[in-house]
């Protein structure tokens, strides 16, 4: 498995935010800078996680941005579907007709797996990636 670039800087806003000790919004400068992110990018980033409800956008001088929910209701899962889209077991179609007998066989393993990762995936929150615990 690998995670996107995206993915990974969610994740790093994310456990940046959980890890504050204040309830106040962060401005995106301020997570990007504290992380070496570029900005620009980072917004981009943030966006689906608002969409989501993973986060809450405040606009405006004191604005920012802050968790929409606990970290330990947000999942890894989560995040990178958010960013990333579904994840499913993709197999390409070979051939003319591409829904053989190997073709349907190599879907099923990859489906089967690809909902075991999404289990593994469920059961971490940003909170354990934040390192905290209740």
């Amino acid at each position: 498995m690998k995670l996107s670039h995206a993915t990974s800087y969610a994740l790093h806003a994310l456990v940046h935010i959980a890890s504050q000790k204040r309830d106040q919004p962060i401005a995106s400068h301020t997570i990007a800078e504290a992380k070496g992110l570029p900005e620009r990018f980072l917004l981009k980033v943030l966006k689906p996680l608002t969409s989501a409800r993973m986060l809450v956008s405040l606009k405006g001088p004191n604005g920012g941005y802050r968790l929409a929910r606990s970290p330990d209701r947000i999942t890894l899962l989560d995040v990178i579907e958010a960013v990333d889209g579904p994840l499913q077991g993709v197999v390409p179609e070979v051939g003319p007709n591409g829904r053989g007998k190997l073709d349907e066989h190599l879907r099923q393993v990859c489906n089967r797996t690809a909902e075991l990762v999404r289990q593994r995936l469920r059961n971490v929150s940003v909170q354990d990636l934040a390192g905290k615990r209740k």
